[in-house]
C-alpha cells in the first residue's frame, strides 16, 4: 500500500517536468516550421460575411466567369487585350467605354490573378462563384488599368416594399391634392405644369395591375392613363412599383409613365453590366426621361468602384439627352450593409454602409423624413426619418468607393471631407406620415424612401415642363444644380431639416447624411433653378 502510494507520488513528481519539455520541444519545432501564409487582399466587412454565410463548394466549376476593369481613359485597351490573351483570357470593350470586361474559365482566371475562385451555395439553395480575395492589378497593366472589379457571380438585390401598417396616421395619410400642397406644387399645377410632354421611367422588379391605376385616379380625381411597359411586366406583385407610378402620376397626371422590368439585371452574374446596358436600352427609346429607382444592387461595401463603371458610363450618356436619375437611399437607417443579418444582433460598423447605386455620383440620392401638415396638408415641420423599433429609418452616410465631387465641396457638409456624401435630398418616407395609394383593390399609405424617389421624379417632370416652355434646358446632370442653389439662391429652395436621425448619424442645420439638402419648396425652387438657366443659356 505504501510503495504503491509512493510510487504514484514518484511518477506524479517526474511526470509534470516531463511534460513541460516535451511542450517546450513541440513549440521550438513548431517555431522552426513555416506557418503557411493567409491568402493576400483578402476582402473584410459585407462580402467577407456574405461569403462566410454560405457553404464553400470547392473550385468553380461554371463554364466561364467575369470581371469589371476600370480604365484610365475611354480608349482600346491594348495592353490588356495583349495581357488576356497570354494568360488564356479574353476582353470585352466597346469603342468610347471607359471600361472593359475580362472572362475566361474560373481556374484560367485564378491563376492569371493568383488568387482563389470558388462556388458559394447559400441557405436558399442559390450557387454562385466567387473569390475572397480582391484581385490586384498586374504591374504590367498599371498604366492603361484603374482597377480591377470583384469577382462575384452574385447580387444580394432587394426591393423596397411599402410597410404593412394599420393607418392609424391623420386623416389615413396625405391624399395626393395634400401633398402638393405640403412641397409647393400647386401654383405650378394650377398654371398647367403638369407634366405635360415629359417621360418618366420607373426601374422595378415586381409589377402593376391596370385596375389599380383606374382605382387611384378615379378614387382622388385624376385622369386615367396606361402605363407602358418594357420588357415585359414582372410576374411578381409587392406594392412597390404600384406605389411610385400612383405617386407620379398624382405628381405630374400628363407625363407619360414607363415601367421598366429591372429584374433581369439581378439574375446571374455580371449585374451592373446589365444594368448600365439597361440604362443604355432605355436612354435610346425614352431620351431626356426622368429615372426613378426604388430597388438595390447591394450596398458599396460589397464591390469595387470598377463594378459600377458601366453604370456610371449609361448614366453619362443619358445625361447628355438630359436625364435626371433620383435613387432611394436605402431604408435601413444608414444600415444598409446590415442585408439579411439577424436584426436581433447589435449593428456593428461591418453594418455601417450606403446604397451602392444611391452612392453614384452621377444620380441623386432620395432620403426620407417625416412629415407635419395641417389638415389642408399645409406643410408644418419635417424631421429625419428614423423608426428605432421597427429599426426602419432614412438611408445615408459616406460611400467607401468615390470621392467628394467638386460641386459637393461648396458650403459646410458633415461627414468625411474626402468622400461622395448621401443622400442629396428628400421626401416624405416615414409610412405613419405616408401618402395613400391603391394596391389590390384597397388604399393602402406608402412609406420609405422608396417613396421619397418617386416624389422627386414626379416633381421633376413639372419642373422640365416648365423649363422647356421658356426654351431652357432640362434639369438633366441635377446635383451640380442642387448644391449650387443651396448656397447662393436668394430664396430657399429647400426646407432645411435639423431635427432627427437615423442610426448613424443625426440631422443637423445645413446639409446632412440623413435628409441631404432637405426637402423640397419647390415654387422657390423653380424660381432659382429659372435664374440660373437663364444665366447659363
Amino acid at each position: 500500500m505504501r510503495r504503491g502510494l509512493w510510487l504514484r507520488r514518484r511518477r506524479g513528481h517526474r511526470l509534470t517536468p516531463l511534460l513541460a519539455m516535451l511542450a517546450l520541444i513541440m513549440v521550438v519545432f513548431a517555431a522552426d516550421r513555416p506557418t503557411p501564409p493567409l491568402p493576400y487582399n483578402l476582402i473584410a466587412g459585407p462580402f467577407a460575411r456574405l461569403l462566410a454565410q454560405a457553404a464553400d463548394l470547392g473550385p468553380a466549376r461554371a463554364e466561364r466567369i467575369q470581371l469589371t476593369v476600370e480604365l484610365h481613359a475611354p480608349t482600346e485597351p491594348v495592353a490588356l487585350t495583349r495581357w488576356a490573351a497570354s494568360h488564356g483570357l479574353s476582353v470585352r470593350w466597346r469603342e468610347g467605354d471607359p471600361w472593359a470586361v475580362v472572362e475566361g474559365a474560373p481556374r484560367t482566371v485564378a491563376r492569371a490573378l493568383d488568387v482563389a475562385v470558388h462556388d458559394y451555395r447559400l441557405g436558399g439553395g442559390h450557387v454562385f462563384y466567387a473569390s475572397p480575395q480582391q484581385p490586384a492589378v498586374p504591374q504590367q497593366l498599371s498604366g492603361e488599368v484603374t482597377e480591377l472589379g470583384r469577382i462575384l457571380g452574385y447580387t444580394p438585390h432587394h426591393e423596397g416594399t411599402p410597410p404593412s401598417l394599420p393607418l392609424d396616421v391623420p386623416n389615413g395619410g396625405l391624399v395626393p391634392t395634400e401633398l402638393l400642397t405640403a412641397y409647393q406644387v400647386n401654383q405650378l399645377s394650377s398654371a398647367g405644369y403638369t407634366g405635360k410632354g415629359q417621360t418618366v421611367v420607373v426601374f422595378a422588379f415586381d409589377g402593376v395591375e391596370q385596375s389599380d391605376l383606374d382605382t387611384f385616379s378615379d378614387w382622388f380625381t385624376l385622369p386615367r392613363f396606361n402605363l407602358e411597359v418594357m420588357g415585359g411586366m414582372p410576374a411578381e406583385r409587392h406594392g412597390e412599383a404600384t406605389m411610385d407610378v400612383q405617386l407620379i402620376h398624382a405628381i405630374a397626371p400628363s407625363a407619360r409613365i414607363v415601367l421598366v422590368n429591372a429584374r433581369p439585371t439581378a439574375e446571374g452574374d455580371a449585374a451592373y453590366v446589365k444594368l448600365g446596358q439597361l440604362m443604355e436600352d432605355v436612354d435610346r427609346q425614352y431620351p431626356g426621361a426622368v429615372w426613378s429607382f426604388s430597388i438595390g444592387w447591394g450596398c458599396d461595401r460589397l464591390l469595387a468602384r470598377a463594378d459600377l463603371a458601366p453604370v456610371r458610363s449609361a448614366l453619362a450618356r443619358a445625361h447628355r439627352n438630359g436625364t435626371t436619375a433620383f435613387v432611394a437611399s436605402g431604408d435601413l437607417a444608414g444600415l444598409e450593409c446590415k442585408g439579411g443579418k439577424d436584426w436581433s444582433e447589435p449593428p456593428s460598423p461591418d453594418d455601417v454602409g450606403v446604397d451602392a447605386i444611391a452612392s453614384l455620383p452621377e444620380v441623386t440620392g432620395v432620403g426620407g423624413t417625416t412629415l407635419s401638415t395641417d389638415s389642408q396638408g399645409q406643410w408644418l415641420a419635417e424631421q429625419g426619418w428614423y423608426d428605432v423599433p421597427l429599426t426602419q429609418g432614412s438611408g445615408g452616410g459616406a460611400s467607401v468607393l468615390f470621392a467628394r465631387p467638386s460641386w459637393q465641396e461648396a458650403g459646410e457638409r458633415s461627414g468625411p471631407r474626402d468622400k461622395r456624401l448621401v443622400p442629396d435630398i428628400a421626401a416624405v418616407a416615414d409610412p405613419f406620415t405616408g401618402v395613400k395609394f391603391v394596391f389590390d383593390g384597397q388604399i393602402q399609405v406608402g412609406g420609405g424612401t422608396s417613396q421619397a424617389a418617386p416624389i422627386w421624379a414626379g416633381l421633376a417632370a413639372v419642373m422640365n415642363q416648365f423649363l422647356t416652355a421658356r426654351n431652357l434646358q432640362q434639369l438633366g446632370d441635377f446635383n451640380p444644380v442642387l448644391y449650387e442653389l443651396a448656397t447662393e439662391a436668394e430664396v430657399p429652395a429647400f426646407r432645411d431639416i435639423y431635427l432627427g436621425a437615423n442610426a448613424v448619424t443625426p440631422t443637423m442645420p445645413g446639409y446632412d447624411m440623413v435628409t441631404g439638402l432637405g426637402s423640397p419648396n419647390v415654387d422657390n425652387l423653380i424660381k432659382a433653378v429659372l435664374v440660373l438657366k437663364s444665366l447659363r443659356q
